[in-house]
């Protein structure tokens, strides 16, 4: 268990690895090396690495040290900024929540945690209803088909899991949620017509809250931009909010967490909803797919 902790402690956050990455570019622009920065700690080489890399999270007086060695303003935003970052990163590492009952979460955990801590998300599937969204049978359909789970037990533990992430929706601070939904999501029979039935329900439901927007795009629009797959934009209400993108495909899972990739995400986005329904006329779409299933 000692030995667990350790390496839960030495692990890569999402968050970490960013404010590692600004501090490796403040480094760089001042064109010093890592054993110089390390000195002016008096730490190690190694501390600076692993600040750099996300692995190691970064206390307050090292940080101000770092940025004054970097020739930011005390109280500069920049700088402010930078302390929020490192503030936060430190209370996710700490954070223990709901998920940590469960077991079969592998490489999920990353994308729950900053989940749990997010102030708004948005999305563009084309393939699957959003996990936020699923029902438990449209969740046990998914999970059923996916070979990564033999064990029923493992699936009722997948199931549990999706559905409780669900509480982000209606808690204390709900999360607010823009999703855009290839109408090919909606018609394709994950789990067959009854599963589908209770899933576009689910949806029509939702679409209604105040913290929802839920668009479809329909198989008669353009083309556009974002068709290449799906995509989850992530972002925070802290200052140091700085979105971060989340990639799935069948093999793997990618952060894309400079800023550069936020903007080109975000730019998406906007393309997709644009040419997508409204919210009003995607209830009204949902409503039409929702009869032809009964």
């Amino acid at each position: 268990m000692a030995s667990q902790q350790a390496d839960a402690g030495r692990k890569s956050t999402v968050l970490g690895r960013k404010l590692g990455g600004e501090l490796l570019r403040l480094r760089d622009a001042q064109s010093l090396t890592q054993p110089q920065a390390a000195q002016h700690l008096t730490a190690t080489q190694t501390k600076i690495a692993k600040m750099e890399r996300g692995f190691s999270p970064v206390r307050d007086p090292d940080l101000h040290a770092l940025c004054d060695l970097y020739g930011l303003d005390r109280a500069g935003p920049e700088r402010e900024r930078l302390i929020a970052l490192a503030k936060t990163d430190r209370e996710r590492r700490r954070a223990k929540g709901w998920w940590e009952e469960y077991t079969v979460l592998g490489d999920l955990l990353e994308y729950i945690q900053l989940e749990a801590g997010a102030s708004r998300i948005r999305t563009f599937q084309n393939q699957l209803v959003p996990g936020l969204l699923q029902t438990p049978e449209y969740a046990r359909a998914v999970a059923v088909a996916d070979d990564a789970w033999e064990d029923p037990d493992e699936v009722d533990q997948f199931v549990a899991a999706r559905i409780s992430r669900q509480d982000r929706l209606t808690d204390d601070r709900p999360l607010e949620l823009w999703a855009v939904l290839s109408e090919g999501v909606l018609r394709q029979q994950v789990g067959g017509p009854a599963v589908m039935r209770g899933q576009l329900e689910r949806l029509l439901e939702v679409s209604t809250r105040p913290n929802v927007k839920l668009q479809v795009w329909p198989f008669e629009a353009a083309a556009h931009a974002a068709m290449s797959g799906p995509f989850v934009i992530v972002g925070f209400e802290e200052p140091a909010s700085l979105d971060v993108v989340y990639l799935e495909t069948a093999g793997s899972r990618l952060w894309l967490e400079r800023e550069e990739d936020a903007n080109r995400h975000r730019g998406l986005f906007d393309s997709v909803r644009r040419i997508a329904l409204s919210p009003d006329d995607t209830r009204v779409r949902l409503t039409s797919l929702l009869k032809e299933n009964r």
